[in-house]
């Protein structure tokens, strides 16, 4: 490549939608409520570019109000666009205010596309000399690529790669990239409405240019082609023109290639802090800085290259600071002005922040610091141990803060004796319940100290919780919450012990200075946070929420984990061996099918036996990569026809279920108990539901054979000990019935009728003695599905109803349950006006998107309205009978434990001669968990293995 000035030219759009997409399972929602996907996604790419290549000249271009010529052409040009997703309006001038901050120029022109704007430019910079890289995903800008002009694609999961002419040639199989509006005009484009050529796709397109060369050439000898191909491509020679003319990137908009405005200028780096700031994008801050800071000097002055409607002049800092220049909101508030940087926009440390952490040495200075420490009504400690599984972890130091911006720290030896003896010095503190003990995720502090014999009293206080019902939707680790709440970045824990892998160190190796000021400055800064939070729960009314539900459910779990399960290893390498020989006979099958051998787990090798050998549909769907697609619902959508669907799907099911629990369980036990021990989070699902880690227990199958086996390996302590299961019985539909006050429900379910039997003689219009086996599966399957917003669609995929019978299910459903419906359609109305929903313990689900003007964004807010009061107030009711079952078997000094939690089930060690009371206890508890109309109802069943008692 020669060294000519390189012009890097920014698709805005393209960008955007990429990174608002790469964050759609994860949002970026800041503690305004503010989805701010799509801004970080186009800073992390346009700051990548930024730092990999540092252009010369670079500027972004925008679309605005469409192309005018286009649609006076075809009037359904990207008519079949959905509605541009409510975070993206938003995004867009935000984005405008970072890059005019930035002083990078913004080139738009009303009625023009971004595409023929930046085509425009390259070719204008080309003629000037300037290589020109057109940073974009987008295929069709291969069209333009010459000598001297480049595609500079982002690629999925990271990185860039440069298209020049070689490419587009491999890429498209042509000799000329100008082929490429040929190709574009032939086969269409459905995300443009471009209609292309009928029958024509991808390969028949690269066909037609190999032998034709152009679109034109190819329309003038159609007789040349056969049957049907023929008949179709004459009778559509004007629509191919059309499709080439539009599939064509404009090379004369209105808009002017200057050299000297494209120059990539020092940015006002106070100004894009500000923003970053209130947007609260506290790494990217530190990615910005760096790129702009690394042998630059940066300026707080507006570049006389900034693109704006109006020559600006320029204002230096001391002007602008005697013209009384205020703080700028991209919420509301004045107009962007120029200021020097002050300590309002800069983040506070360690190094620049006033404080005082003291270390405590052993002896008389620990017995002094005890009696100050017992004096105190409230106090935050954090531990420090050897490692994050609280099982094996030692302890090698614990801080204590009750002032803001002081705290100590006790050092622990690593003599286990010598150990002991310092936390029996603590043991009145821990034991107080006069003291309230504050810390963020106290579960993990409280396992640790569980190990030296010391239990946690008093009342607690933790801030991950605390957060997680303020703002359920964002991330609670303390170092997000420190930056977005308090303007303050802890220090990492990699800056002391390195980063993970085996020359990590221990915090032992530690010296103690540094230890001292790490752990402090978290039980400082976890302090800080709590005094925050205590306001805000208040006002988000989960306050009581968090006092008599998440924190004492806190210790429950802490017990939970601590006891762990006792595992069945010979059974499961049993089950191993047997799994084996099932997956190798499934193989066998697909293979005598397919006539080869290919790699069953690879979708690639998968796709192309499906759908190219075997043709198994006519137009498969492909990822944008261009594999064809073989996820779980698009083959089960298949299944019905083809057996070896069924067989590769039952392969699929086998072997996850092989590696990841049944050879996986065994390798998870604990050495020191022998058992397994799971993890239980509190702060993942929005809904309130616990989720399982380390093993994940509640993903176990249990709808095939070999999934249920899987609970057979998990056995009681010992011959002493029977498993007990105890499972709600439906409570999901009790749920809705009682708050939809729907009679015929809440009747059925008071009579102890069968609800899938009652709702089957409803919707079918006969008696209950006859509904046969298969009305009821359905009934079954719709009572379920309402809940989550089943469609025709879904209902059929799920039965053997065709869509139109399932549509006639569900209409005949709602005409059955009138209030049902009506219940349901409050809820979305509540959450349009509220921005929520709640459950019966007034947890809250906030719900973004549901007055996005996206169709499907806003159909997904709509099913959640329904949904998360329903699964919310159900993982609510369960987490109430916990505490109180936990109570009694504390308070009772029962041997037997509370095990494990899955879904609406609880699984207890039952020591057999309290069997009986275990029965009357767990069910009453259960039962009596939440009164409402419709009673709720418990199973129980005992066994000497999960499946046996489930």
């Amino acid at each position: 490549m020669s060294n000519n000035k390189r012009v890097f030219l920014v698709d805005a759009f393209a960008l955007i939608f990429r990174g608002y997409y790469a964050f759609i399972k994860n949002p970026r929602i800041n503690s305004k409520g503010l989805d701010t996907s799509a801004i970080m996604g186009f800073m992390n790419s346009l700051l990548d570019v930024i730092k990999r290549e540092r252009p010369d000249h670079l500027a972004v271009c925008f679309d605005k109000g469409g192309s005018t010529d286009r649609v006076e052409l075809f009037e359904a040009y990207k008519a079949n666009r959905d509605e541009t997703p409510e975070a993206i309006k938003i995004a867009v001038p935000i984005i405008q205010e970072i890059l005019k901050a930035m002083h990078i120029p913004i080139m738009v022109k009303e009625g023009y596309e971004a595409d023929d704007v930046i085509g425009t430019l390259a070719k204008q910079a080309e003629k000037e000399g300037y290589q020109t890289f057109m940073v974009t995903p987008d295929k069709d800008f291969a069209q333009l690529v010459s000598e001297n002009i480049f595609m500079y694609r982002p690629m999925f999961g990271g990185g860039y790669e440069t298209w020049g002419i070689p490419e587009v040639q491999k890429k498209f199989e042509v000799t000329d990239p100008l082929q490429v509006i040929d190709f574009l005009g032939m086969m269409g484009d459905s995300s443009d409405n471009i209609p292309g050529l009928p029958g024509v796709g991808e390969k028949t397109a690269k066909k037609f240019l190999a032998q034709y060369g152009s679109m034109e050439n190819l329309l003038a000898n159609t007789h040349e082609l056969k049957g049907k191909m023929k008949e179709k491509i004459e009778g559509a020679k004007a629509l191919g023109m059309l499709s080439k003319k539009l599939a064509t990137i404009m090379l004369d908009v209105p808009v002017t290639f200057n050299a000297k405005d494209f120059e990539l200028d020092a940015p006002d780096i106070p100004k894009v802090t500000e923003i970053f700031q209130e947007l609260e994008f506290r790494r990217l801050i530190d990615n910005f800085t760096k790129t702009f800071t690394s042998g630059e000097e940066a300026t707080s002055q507006p570049s006389s290259n900034t693109k704006t409607t109006e020559n600006q002049p320029k204002v230096t800092p001391k002007e602008a600071e005697s013209a009384g220049a205020g703080q700028f909101s991209l919420f509301g508030g004045a107009e962007p002005t120029t200021t020097e940087t002050t300590s309002e926009y800069t983040r506070q440390t360690l190094e620049t922040t006033s404080h005082f952490y003291q270390s405590v040495a052993p002896g008389m200075a620990t017995k002094l610091f005890v009696k100050n420490l017992m004096n105190q009504t409230s106090v935050c400690f954090d531990t420090e141990t050897t490692g994050l599984n609280p099982l094996t972890a030692e302890l090698v130091g614990i801080a204590f803060s009750w002032e803001v911006g002081k705290g100590f720290y006790l050092p622990f030896p690593e003599d286990r004796q010598e150990a002991q003896a310092i936390i029996e010095e603590l043991r009145p503190f821990f034991g107080s319940e006069t003291i309230e003990k504050i810390g963020q995720n106290l579960k993990y502090d409280i396992k640790v100290l569980a190990k030296y014999n010391v239990s946690v009293k008093g009342k607690l206080f933790d801030t991950m919780l605390a957060h997680y019902l303020i703002n359920p939707d964002m991330r609670h680790n303390m170092d997000v919450l420190a930056e977005t709440y308090l303007n303050y970045t802890p220090v990492s824990i990699t800056e002391l012990i390195g980063k993970k892998g085996k020359n990590q160190l221990s915090m032992r190796d530690v010296p103690l200075d540094k230890q001292t000021e790490y752990a402090v400055e978290d039980a400082d800064i976890t302090l800080q946070l709590k005094e925050h939070f205590e306001k805000e729960l208040g006002e988000a009314n989960t306050q009581k929420l968090f006092d008599d539900i998440e924190v004492p459910l806190l210790r429950v779990l802490a017990a939970m984990e601590l006891e762990g399960i006792n595992l069945d290893g010979t059974f499961l390498n049993g089950l191993s061996e047997a799994l084996e020989k099932d997956i190798a006979t499934l193989e066998a099958k697909i293979y005598e099918v397919t006539g080869e051998t290919f790699n069953i787990a690879s979708p690639k090798q998968m796709g192309i036996i499906l759908f190219e050998k075997l043709k198994l549909v006519d137009k498969p769907k492909k990822t944008k990569t261009g594999q064809y697609k073989t996820s779980e619902d698009i083959l089960s959508y298949l299944a019905k026809d083809h057996e070896i669907i069924r067989n590769i799907l039952e392969y699929r099911g086998l072997a996850k279920l092989k590696s990841t629990y049944v050879d996986a369980l065994p390798l998870q036990v604990e050495e020191i108990t022998g058992r397994v021990h799971t993890d239980y989070m509190q702060t993942v699902a929005a809904t309130g539901r616990l989720s399982s880690n380390n093993p994940n227990l509640q993903n176990i199958p249990i709808r095939t054979e070999r999934g249920r086996q899987v609970r057979k390996a998990f056995i009681p302590r010992n011959d002493e000990y029977i498993l007990l299961a105890a499972d709600y019985s439906q409570i999901e539909l009790r749920i809705i019935a009682a708050l939809s006050q729907e009679e015929t429900m809440i009747e059925a379910f008071k009579n102890g009728e069968d609800i899938h039997a009652s709702t089957a003689s409803k919707v079918f219009n006969v008696p209950i003695t006859e509904v046969t086996r298969e009305q009821r599966s359905n009934a079954k399957t719709v009572n379920f599905g309402i809940i989550y917003g089943v469609s025709a669609f879904g209902l059929s995929n799920q039965t053997d109803l065709s869509r139109g019978e399932a549509k006639e299910l569900i209409d005949t459903y709602y005409e059955t349950y009138p209030k049902l419906k009506a219940y349901m359609s409050a809820q979305v109305d509540f959450a349009r006006d509220h921005g929520y929903v709640k459950t019966v313990l007034d947890r809250r689900r906030y719900l973004k998107d549901i007055n996005s003007r996206n169709a499907v964004v806003r159909s997904a807010a709509e099913r959640n309205a329904v949904n998360a009061p329903i699964q919310g107030s159900a993982a609510d009711i369960i987490k109430i009978a916990m505490i109180n079952i936990y109570n009694k078997l504390e308070t009772g000094n029962y041997k037997t434990k509370m095990l494990l939690q899955v879904h609406d089930e609880l699984v207890f060690d039952v020591y057999k001669p309290e069997l009986e009371d275990m029965k009357t206890l767990i069910k009453t508890e259960m039962e009596n968990a939440f009164k409402m109309e419709v009673p709720l109802d418990v199973e129980l069943d005992t066994g000497l293995n999960w499946l046996e008692a489930h």
